[in-house]
């Protein structure tokens, strides 16, 4: 109480990326592959373009995950583009899936700027770095995971773009072993994002 979300910076590339030890897409990976990620969306949908891969727990921020990737307890990793993109470490993506077919977590890429609802003066001053397509896009997201009631810990997500005065969104939602993976594309006027993610869900 007494917080708000008082601006939205430009997203970043949304995308999720994979970084193996050989450089190779998921596609490619051998047999049994062992992929760390602590994510039931990341593990869900890995599982289901490839069923028989290994998904192994990681935790750590990104550069200490991508350093267990080189070792011998994993294969490789999935991260967020835009966390490698603000490190530096883009040239070690060996593939960016599609956010179609690898639907990226509600806000990813997209930071935002919390401060006192009352306080008026710093919400006028962050109105000079808020980006309007982010704030609808990612409004709309959040919008469809609390009407779904999902979370960080369940395999759920929405992605959202925006298209002049349409709100494109594309969500889905899966059993954590992948072998089910429902999606739903759907298009709502922008100037209501809220209603936009509710429809969604």
């Amino acid at each position: 109480d007494g917080l708000a979300i008082v601006a939205f910076t430009q997203r970043r590339d949304p995308r999720d990326v994979l970084v193996n030890r050989w450089g190779i897409t998921l596609k490619e990976l051998p047999e049994g592959a062992r992929l760390g990620t602590s994510s039931p969306r990341r593990s869900a949908l890995i599982r289901a373009l490839r069923p028989e891969t290994q998904v192994v727990p990681i935790r750590g921020n990104v550069g200490t995950r991508l350093d267990k990737a080189a070792g011998d307890d994993y294969d490789g990793v999935v991260l967020a583009a835009a966390g490698l993109e603000r490190l530096g470490r883009s040239g070690e993506v060996s593939e960016y899936f599609k956010p179609e077919e690898f639907t990226p977590e509600v806000g990813q890429g997209a930071l935002l700027v919390e401060a006192r609802s009352s306080d008026a003066h710093v919400a006028e001053m962050l109105g000079s770095i808020d980006h309007g397509p982010t704030r609808v896009a990612v409004t709309s997201e959040r919008a469809f995971l609390e009407t779904l009631g999902g979370g960080c810990k369940v395999p759920v997500a929405a992605y959202a773009t925006l298209h002049g005065s349409e709100l494109r969104i594309s969500a889905m939602a899966a059993t954590p072993d992948g072998d089910r993976v429902f999606r739903v594309e759907t298009s709502h006027p922008a100037e209501d994002p809220i209603a936009a993610g509710q429809a969604a869900a």
